[in-house]
């Protein structure tokens, strides 16, 4: 039987906060969905009008983090809208994955506005943060 480590719980529940956090203040939440295989997880992620150079994606340990900012559009100073909803855009979302990750071996792609992080399993063991680039 195996135990289970009392601070998962507890980093659980960070991640429930940090979200709440997120949705009261500046930053939109993304929903993840995450899959698990024999030999990997996938995070998939909806980003729609996002640049691929505008989003950032750290793991740390189990923890995977995905931001992505989008600035306004340059406009010419003759416009003159009558509605302007498109402006500046941060999101933010933490994802605690289930099992330990190969940092060495993940990839990410990001196509038609969703990204894609596939995550392969590894053996339990200490690692400090990893970025990860986005390729297409």
């Amino acid at each position: 039987m195996t135990r289970r480590n009392p601070f998962e719980e507890l980093e659980e529940l960070f991640d429930r906060m940090s979200r709440q956090f997120d949705e009261a203040g500046r930053f939109r939440d993304v929903a993840v969905d995450v899959t698990e295989s024999d030999d990997e997880f996938v995070v998939t992620a909806d980003l729609p009008g996002y640049d691929r150079e505008g989003i950032d994606l750290t793991l740390d340990g189990r923890r995977l983090r995905i931001s992505a900012e989008r600035e306004r559009d340059e406009t010419d100073e003759d416009e003159r809208f009558v509605r302007r909803e498109r402006v500046h855009t941060e999101l933010s979302r933490s994802v605690l994955l289930p099992g330990d990750v190969d940092a060495d071996g993940v990839s990410a792609t990001y196509r038609n506005g969703v990204l894609a992080v596939h995550l392969p399993k590894a053996e339990p063991e200490a690692e400090e943060g990893h970025h990860i680039e986005i390729g297409e």
